[in-house]
């Protein structure tokens, strides 16, 4: 399985309101509840005024599709991560899930992956 490393250095946060996020980012992912509305995205995008934040994450994607049918695949890459005493946040979208780490254990959860057999690309 491919893993796709993305470029970009990450921030995670929560806003008061939509209008706070720029919609024309290039990158980034909105989850809203009726507790709350958490932003990922791009650090040079994350708005001025958010709730709370949290800088220094690094991401990769499994790369393709993956099927709805396909079970396990996020809790396997977790539980290598968590062996490793790595924590992830993860993010799940219609196409493929993403997996969060912060910045000073990026390289070493791609260096992980790897000796378990995944392509980092």
């Amino acid at each position: 399985m491919e893993l796709k490393r993305i470029e970009h250095k990450l921030t995670v946060c929560k806003v008061a309101e939509a209008s706070n996020i720029n919609m024309d980012a290039p990158f980034y992912f909105i989850g809203k509840t009726d507790e709350e509305l958490s932003l990922v995205c791009r650090t040079e995008d994350a708005p001025q005024n958010t709730l709370e934040r949290d800088d220094g994450w690094r991401g990769f994607r499994i790369k393709g599709v993956l099927d709805f049918s396909l079970i396990g695949i996020l809790s396997k890459l977790s539980g290598i991560l968590a062996e490793h005493k790595i924590g992830i946040f993860a993010v799940s979208t219609y196409n493929t899930d993403y997996i969060l780490v912060k910045e000073e254990n990026f390289e070493r959860a791609l260096d992980v992956l790897a000796s378990e057999g995944y392509i980092i690309v």
